[in-house]
């Protein structure tokens, strides 16, 4: 188990290419995650910031969006995201996010190994 506030929020620049920086907070160990997740992480994007446009091969990527809203991109088809929403990228396609509002937009990653 880990409590909020406990774990550790890591600031990373230009992820991919996007503009500004992401702040993931990953919600179970490295060694909790096992042979098929590569990653289940909160990531926190401030106004303006991007998660730049990146190909998955060999693994899937969901993200559940919990706050805030922005435009995510869809193998190159730009779709609106809020609270609620629900992305996935499978093996071999690719996206990016981007919050274009106001506040800050807050989601689950959750990336899958094949």
């Amino acid at each position: 188990m880990t409590k909020a506030g406990e774990r550790e929020v890591v600031t990373v620049e230009h992820v991919n290419g996007g503009a500004g920086f992401i702040m993931k907070e990953a919600l179970i160990s490295q060694e909790q995650l096992g042979e098929h997740c590569k990653m289940f992480s909160r990531v926190t994007l401030k106004p303006n910031c991007e998660l730049g446009y990146h190909e998955h091969h060999g693994e899937t990527e969901t993200y559940y969006i919990l706050s805030g809203s922005g435009m995510y991109d869809d193998n190159g088809k730009a779709v609106p995201v809020e609270a609620g929403d629900v992305t996935f990228c499978k093996d071999g396609d690719g996206h990016g996010l981007k919050n274009t509002g106001t506040e800050d937009l807050s989601f689950v990653a959750l990336i899958l190994k094949l």
